[in-house]
């Protein structure tokens, strides 16, 4: 069984989404709704699925989320929106996918299905660094960034930083398959904690702020648009 929360504060399309979910039947769904991400939270409950509304009243889902997040780190998010270009919003709570309104039945569906390929709570891989300050094991959404820095590289999390041996050209290769992209040339950033761009500038979710050139912006943001349209970003960590 699945439990999927479903959050919109347009009653409408809350009943709408409920049938939609009713016709879904390769697995049992156990469903629950809220028409304020104030009641979803004061619930308290955990879910496999949240279907969350982003333009809603009071908390919005983008806020929503980051607190759902930080008391469950494996609940699949799927933001439900009327925007097709992702990179409008704050970011820096990882989705596993985006949804436009109307919801249409086929594509809900096949976020159900992949949810279940990718299972409903796969463990996220371990990576290993050799650093001056000696072996590090961290987890890719742990990391904010890497920096060239000294003829080293500087790697980030929201608590500390690490000296690594390594060639940012190689890293950023290594780490695109976790979500990283490369925004200036002494640098890789996690598309997960990017939280907003604003002209030339990236800010992360821990406040730094981050180049992004203009020879490599374009190429940047339309890797961040697709990461949290989910066609790139859905790693997959089982995989």
């Amino acid at each position: 069984m699945i439990r999927i929360a479903v959050c919109d504060d347009d009653e409408k399309v809350l009943g709408e989404t409920l049938e939609l979910l009713k016709g879904y039947g390769k697995v049992q769904l156990a469903v629950e709704v809220y028409t304020s991400g104030e009641a979803l939270l004061e619930d308290g409950k955990k879910y496999d699925i949240v279907l969350l509304d982003i333009d809603m009243d009071g908390l919005n889902g983008i806020e929503t989320a980051r607190r759902i997040r930080e008391a469950d780190k494996e609940v699949k998010l799927i933001y439900v929106t009327n925007y097709s270009d992702y990179t409008i919003f704050a970011f820096g709570v990882h989705a596993f996918a985006y949804l436009l309104k109307p919801l249409k039945a086929e594509e809900l569906y096949a976020q159900l299905d992949e949810a279940c390929a990718y299972g409903l709570a796969g463990p996220e891989p371990e990576l290993e660094f050799q650093s001056k300050e000696g072996i590090v094991h961290i987890m890719p959404s742990d990391i904010l960034c890497f920096e060239y820095l000294n003829r080293l590289v500087l790697m980030r999390s929201a608590e500390q930083s690490w000296h690594l041996k390594r060639r940012i050209t190689e890293l950023a290769v290594e780490m695109e398959g976790y979500g990283f992209a490369v925004p200036h040339k002494s640098f890789i950033v996690n598309l997960y904690a990017v939280q907003r761009i604003h002209g030339y500038e990236i800010t992360l979710t821990n406040g730094s702020v981050i180049p992004l050139s203009q020879k490599k912006s374009a190429q940047f943001r339309r890797a961040l648009n697709e990461y949290l349209a989910g066609e790139r970003g859905r790693m997959g960590w089982n995989s």
